[in-house]
């Protein structure tokens, strides 16, 4: 497939987002941030543009997408909605976190979108871009994260044109880097009120004390659950207080680094960092990427879920 597109990047201003919406709504692909990482993002009433999504990420066709939605409100269009759904989209949309529910059998999206499941991942985002494109669309959007499958996941548009550059349509360049840094929490809400954790993010169960179960590893029902996964493309080393001279480094706290996560060793700094370290990790001219224990609380849960995948070969 690389190749097949004659990539644009434009600012994300009122014409660039005009542009996206043409695109999208004739079926194209476009990269744009949100408040997590950029997204990949085509309409999820379509199964030719969804199945575009997975050709260009050379994403396997059993991992589900997320549906981006405008509001609240339209979640009831494509899912049923249990009242522990409710309340966590009340209290969290838009923001940094994805339900997945029952899908409607009436909800319209593509097949792919939900590799077959019962169940669809929606989420509201709170990014300005990614809202200002949904209304100009006024279409669900599927959006993963705008990378290789795989891959380390992009919070800058040079993230994105690195590996999908030919592949996709359009990339619109926020000008910033994603706020959050890394992918959103992904809480399964089945009919009976139970809730799970399928992949860690932003928001940690700290936020949610009396919600959410412990994550249980199950079959792929959301993004983000590989074992290998967000790989720079050579080893990885987890916890490291000793490094060698031929390592790049990435520290934390009073671990200094050939990139650091956070001097202060704030969690969340950490989290808006981590993607861009292992960019320039993957990029050095050092063999291997050692980085610094980061403390399991809060945020630093996610943090340390990407880097084990990071550092998981894959089969």
């Amino acid at each position: 497939m690389s190749g097949n597109y004659a990539t644009e990047t434009v600012p994300a201003e009122a014409a660039g987002i005009a542009r996206a919406a043409e695109v999208l709504r004739r079926g194209g692909l476009v990269a744009l941030p949100t408040e997590t990482v950029y997204g990949l993002a085509a309409r999820a009433d379509s199964e030719a543009a969804v199945r575009r999504v997975y050709a260009a990420k050379g994403r396997p066709g059993f991992n589900p997408l997320i549906v981006h939605l405008q509001n609240v409100g339209e979640a009831a269009r494509y899912a049923h909605m249990p009242p522990a759904a409710l309340e966590l989209a009340e209290r969290f949309w838009p923001g940094p976190l994805t339900l997945v529910v029952r899908r409607r059998d009436d909800a319209g999206l593509a097949p792919s979108v939900t590799a077959g499941l019962a169940t669809v991942a929606l989420r509201v985002p709170a990014h300005p871009v990614m809202q200002a494109v949904l209304a100009a669309t006024d279409l669900p959007l599927a959006a993963p994260s705008a990378n290789r499958s795989g891959f380390v996941s992009p919070t800058t548009a040079p993230h994105v044109e690195a590996t999908l550059a030919g592949r996709i349509d359009l990339i619109l360049d926020g000008g910033q880097p994603c706020a959050r840094g890394i992918e959103s929490t992904i809480l399964a809400v089945r009919d009976n009120g139970a809730i799970e954790e399928l992949r860690p993010g932003p928001i940690s169960l700290d936020d949610l004390p009396a919600l959410a179960a412990p994550r249980m590893e199950r079959p792929i029902e959301a993004p983000g659950q590989l074992a290998s996964h967000y790989a720079p493309g050579k080893p990885v080393r987890l916890n490291a207080t000793k490094v060698a001279p031929d390592d790049f480094v990435i520290g934390f706290g009073a671990v200094a680094g050939d990139c650091t996560l956070s001097k202060s060793g704030d969690l969340a700094e950490a989290a808006a960092r981590l993607y861009a370290c292992l960019h320039l990790g993957a990029a050095s001219d050092k063999p291997r990427i050692a980085v610094a224990p980061i403390p399991d609380c809060g945020i630093g849960a996610a943090i340390n879920d990407r880097l084990r995948r990071a550092a998981t070969a894959p089969d």
